[in-house]
């Protein structure tokens, strides 16, 4: 599945490691050169600078080809737009869009191209979910043919992990990190990060159980 996001804030950065962890085709479109900087190096994405209301952006990035288009930008009306031009101008067969604000959830529909609108507050996986059309998270994943599950597991004051690096971690065989959120940011994971009380992290696994994945941290 080639994927579209526009807005590289927590959640679509997210959005992105989720579905890049799991073989999907995905581009992270960012207008903030700062935040690309500090997101360069994220595995399985590829990062593009620019505005992402502007359809030559939306072009060079890929629009014309992708299956579906996120819009979670933090401006309402920056995802109206997104959307509009997704569905209008390039065609794109679906297109979510993040509503930031409960008062503008009338305007997220298919007169400005939106095939899905999701309330700000709703979970990374039913978001996910919502707009790829999947039933669940296992199908959702199977979408990309990977077979595999996306797993949360949350670092405390007791969790063995806490205090060491993400190197030092033996992760089961399949399992990959694909972000941990920090503070309610998302960072790119790489094996000198070092795991502290209150770290969530999201592991992509096709071979891995739930139980064997928080042993590895718990």
């Amino acid at each position: 599945m080639k994927v579209l996001i526009a807005g590289a804030g927590r959640l679509g950065t997210q959005i992105a490691q989720v579905l890049g962890a799991a073989r999907n085709d995905v581009t992270l479109i960012e207008h903030d050169e700062d935040r690309c900087a500090e997101l360069e190096g994220m595995p399985s994405v590829l990062l593009v600078a620019g505005d992402a209301c502007e359809p030559a952006l939306l072009a060079r990035a890929g629009a014309l080809t992708c299956d579906l288009v996120v819009a979670a930008t933090g401006l309402d009306e920056d995802n109206l737009v997104i959307s509009l031009l997704a569905k209008r101008q390039f065609g794109v067969g679906r297109v979510a869009a993040r509503v930031n604000d409960a008062e503008n959830a009338w305007l997220f529909d298919a007169r400005w191209g939106v095939d899905v609108a999701v309330p700000a507050a709703t979970p990374l996986i039913s978001l996910i979910e919502e707009a790829t059309g999947a039933t669940d998270t296992v199908a959702l994943l199977r979408l990309s043919k990977a077979g595999v599950e996306v797993i949360e597991t949350a670092i405390t004051e007791e969790s063995r992990a806490a205090g060491h690096t993400l190197g030092e971690i033996a992760l089961p065989a399949g399992t990959v990190v694909a972000t941990v959120v920090r503070d309610g940011h998302p960072t790119v994971p790489n094996p000198e990060v070092r795991l502290l009380p209150g770290d969530e992290l999201l592991l992509v696994s096709h071979e891995a159980t739930e139980q064997e994945i928080h042993a590895a941290f718990q």
